[in-house]
Formats: structure tokens, sequence, C-alpha cells
């Protein structure tokens, strides 16, 4: 681990020919949690050749959490951090073309912030940086539509009239059966009795 930093640090200075430069994609992405993104960044190549030395560091900067490691163009996964374990995947054909594309899958919250990318070869050394936001997604339940009621069979409808019917045949039965009661009621009074029997006496005398 030390061996490597001090080469790179040896190699800072090399810059033999022209100007090497790092440059990114894009400055700024938007993406929301789950989704997935590629961060990409460019470098300074030599025409028809590709670097004999390259060292890439690409790194969450806020947190110091290493993204992405490639030592002689040999990927190191002992530095990546795990919160990127299994989630980080560059496309090493478009190295040699001074291309830096790395996938981000199943992005978090977290995963927000500026990300530097270090390169360094055997003609020049360079870094640029980018920021991420990644938004939380909405997980709220939406709310259902209001159903409306299925429209009554005639069969139904047939069968509420019936029992209207029945209801009303029965409210009259029995206001008929209370005027009855009544009636009987008067008639067979104490004094109706009474009036009754005198009369009923009278007739035998005769």
């Amino acid at each position: 681990m030390i061996s490597w930093i001090l080469l790179l640090v040896l190699l800072s200075p090399c810059v033999r020919a022209g100007v090497f430069v790092v440059n990114v994609s894009q400055v700024y992405y938007q993406a929301e949690e789950k989704d997935n993104v590629t961060l990409e960044w460019t470098f300074t190549t030599k025409p028809n050749s590709a670097p004999r030395v390259l060292y890439v560091v690409c790194s969450l900067r806020s947190e110091h959490k290493v993204l992405y490691h490639l030592h002689e163009g040999v990927e190191v996964s002992d530095t990546q951090d795990e919160q990127f374990s299994g989630r980080v995947r560059c496309e090493r054909g478009v190295l040699r073309e001074g291309r830096i594309r790395l996938r981000m899958s199943t992005l978090r919250t977290n995963d927000s912030g500026m990300y530097l990318c270090r390169v360094w070869t055997d003609y020049g050394r360079g870094s640029e940086g980018c920021r991420l936001n990644v938004t939380a997604v909405d997980e709220s339940e939406p709310q259902r539509p209001t159903e409306t009621p299925p429209p009554r069979s005639r069969r139904n409808i047939g069968l509420y009239i019936a029992l209207g019917f029945v209801v009303t045949g029965a409210a009259a039965v029995t206001s008929d059966l209370l005027v009855l009661c009544s009636v009987l009621r008067s008639n067979f009074s104490p004094g109706f009795i009474k009036s009754a029997k005198k009369d009923e006496d009278i007739n035998v005398n005769q």
C-alpha cells in the first residue's frame, strides 16, 4: 500500500509533453433511490498508445470513502468502502481511450455527495470532481379511487316493492284490530252490561 503511494508521488511531476488534464463529463447528476447512474471522467492520452502506468482512485470526497481503485491496470477491491461493495462496475474497455466510466447500481440516499477521481499516468496526473444527488422515493400508499356502488337489479327492486305492500297490509290489519278491540271494549263495559240486564228484566215481567 505504501509503495504504490510513494510511486504516485514520484510520478506526479512527470509531465513530459503537453498538458495532462482530467475532465468530468457531467458536473451534476440527479437520481432517485434504487436507480442506476454512470459517472464518467476523461483524461489526456498519448496518440496511438495506451498509458504504460495507470492509477485511478475515485472516492466520495466528503466521507473519504473509496469508490473505485485501479492499480497498474488491476482493480483493487480491498480498499473499496463497504458502502459501494458489489454496486460499482468499471467499463475497462474504454480506459485505453482515456475514459473512466463507473456504473453505480441500486443507489442509496447516502451515496449523495462530491465524487473526486484522481488519475496518475507515466506522463502526468490530474483530478476532477462531480456531484451526485440521490433523493428518496416517495413510497406513500396512493389514494384509492372512490368505488361507485353497483346499480340495483330489477329483482331487488321488485323485492323491495313486495315488502312494501306486506308492511302496508300488516299496518292496515293492525289498525282494524285496534278498532275492533276498542268497539268490543266499549260494548262490554259495566254500564252497557247493566243496561242490557235491565232491559232483559223488563221483557220478562211483561
